[in-house]
């Protein structure tokens, strides 16, 4: 096998590693999936989120096709990339904030998110973030605007995610993020160039910068507070970190492309 024909394989490998990690799409990987297997391919993460964010597009377009308002047409799009993702950023966000606020000790934090129950926190946080995200879709309207600010919003929510797991330390010894592992360096840096490629095309620089500029604020947020509180970062911290970062270049796109614009 040819040098590039191993590259090309590596490649793939990686992109199938990346949609098993973020979706339920059945994709085996061409490549085992070893020790450090899935932080080396962390960098397809954005790419993962990209064709999540694609599909959701597509369902939005349909649904205006065939005259439903946009406030519906945003609805069918939002349950077309749970459906997808498994809901498994909308979990660890709803585990997060039962955790985070519902807990008083480490320990209890932890037990808390391990638990499959849903409590007000969770509750309270999924119907932010799943309020915010459709009226973001539904101001910006214009299917063309809302594919751009859904693969924007998807693929940069998971470009941090390699950062976040390369400089906040598991918060224990099991779990997904822990198996996972910590992302190398040019994994970390593939990840934010594609996140950030992304959402400049989608968005334009300007626009881009802000969004970059908030999503490194949250993520800052987000780090402390799972330091200071379970002592680091757990599967369900990441998926917390992605549906902020979805939510925020929502808005932003909302505040830039409705109608549009």
């Amino acid at each position: 096998m040819t040098p590039r024909a191993d590259i090309l394989k590596d490649v793939i490998g990686d992109l199938r590693i990346a949609a098993s990690f973020v979706t339920i799409v059945p994709v085996a990987s061409s490549k085992p999936s070893g020790e450090g297997a899935v932080a080396r391919a962390t960098w397809a993460l954005p790419v993962a989120g990209l064709l999540v964010g694609l599909a959701g597009a597509f369902v939005y377009k349909v649904a205006i096709r065939v005259g439903l308002a946009p406030n519906l047409a945003a609805l069918l799009a939002l349950a077309a990339t749970t459906l997808i993702t498994g809901a498994l950023h909308e979990d660890g966000l709803a585990d997060t904030a039962d955790g985070l606020g519902g807990g008083r000790t480490r320990e209890r934090k932890l037990a808390i998110m391990r638990d499959s129950r849903i409590g007000s926190y969770g509750v309270c946080a999924l119907i932010l973030s799943f309020g915010l995200r459709w009226s973001a879709l539904a101001v910006i309207a214009n299917p063309w605007a809302v594919m751009m600010a859904l693969c924007a919003a998807h693929a940069a929510a998971r470009a941090g995610l390699p950062a976040f797991m390369s400089l906040v330390p598991p918060a224990r010894p099991d779990g997904l993020s822990a198996s996972a592992g910590s992302p190398p360096g040019r994994s970390v840096a593939m990840a934010f160039g594609l996140g950030t490629l992304v959402l400049a095309l989608a968005l334009g620089p300007a626009k881009a910068l802000v969004g970059l500029m908030l999503l490194s604020a949250a993520g800052l947020i987000l780090a402390r507070l799972a330091i200071s509180q379970i002592g680091g970062q757990t599967g369900d911290i990441l998926g917390a970190f992605e549906q902020v970062g979805e939510i925020l270049i929502l808005l932003v796109a909302a505040a830039f492309l409705h109608g549009g614009g």
